[in-house]
């Protein structure tokens, strides 16, 4: 289990995620929504543990940070090195092996195996700068899936991708979810989130509601996250509470 405790992830002591407390169950599938600039993205980089927190507690249940895959924004990533996918997906296992490490044949083969899983064999030597879109997803997807991490979290990972990529996709992450991996995705497609996800955290700095997706994601809800997005000023004060 990943419990949070009345945390706040702040930049500069302006909070970006406000006071949130609650917990991911051990083997949960979460999708995480609310409005742009609601901290969805600022919250999975502090479970990836690239982010303090400013105040509250975030614990990890005894995960190492091998035990926990993170998924950035397409947007987030420079696709201009020089670099084909077979090496792309090898760097799952960078957490292993180590800066340094050797890649043996074992693993050689599972890199192989997870890019014909995401339905991409026969592209291991090309470079990941002449894929489309959805084909870089699916290279970041098997080098997940060679991460073999107990814990997935996902930052709009079926953005500007077509229809066709997002269903083979999201059957990947069923299988996450059919084999006990707590799953955390961001999203903003409310009919893919009632349709695949059963938990959902309302995220809008603060939590709206966080628990089962039919529960959280409604017409109240959702005019709630409005408001509060609408009252956000970019010269709002820091947060002191609970400041020494």
């Amino acid at each position: 289990m990943i419990r949070l405790e009345d945390l706040t992830l702040a930049y500069d002591r302006r909070p970006a995620v406000h006071h949130l407390s609650g917990a991911f169950d051990t083997g949960s599938m979460t999708a995480v929504v609310g409005p742009n600039g609601a901290g969805k993205s600022t919250l999975l980089k502090a479970l990836a543990g690239s982010l303090r927190p400013a105040e509250g507690r975030l614990e990890l249940g005894g995960l190492a940070a091998r035990d926990i895959a993170y998924l950035p924004q397409q947007s987030a990533i420079d696709r201009s090195f020089p670099i084909g996918v077979l090496d792309t997906v090898l760097l799952g296992d960078w957490a292993r092996s180590g800066l340094f490490g050797g890649v043996d044949a074992a693993v050689r083969a599972r890199a192989t195996a997870a890019i014909a899983a995401v339905g991409l064999a026969g592209f291991e030597r090309r470079l990941i700068g002449t894929l489309s879109a959805g084909q870089f997803q699916r290279v970041l997807f098997a080098r997940l899936l060679l991460q073999d991490a107990k814990v997935v979290l996902l930052d709009e990972p079926f953005a500007a991708i077509d229809q066709s990529t997002t269903a083979d996709l999201l059957a990947v992450v069923r299988r996450w979810h059919d084999e006990r991996r707590t799953i955390v995705a961001v999203l903003h497609d409310f009919e893919q989130v009632r349709a695949h996800f059963p938990q959902t955290l309302y995220l809008a700095r603060e939590a709206i509601g966080w628990g089962p997706t039919g529960s959280v994601i409604t017409p109240a809800n959702q005019l709630r996250a409005r408001a509060m997005a609408e009252a956000w000023l970019p010269s709002a004060e820091a947060c002191h509470r609970g400041a020494a």
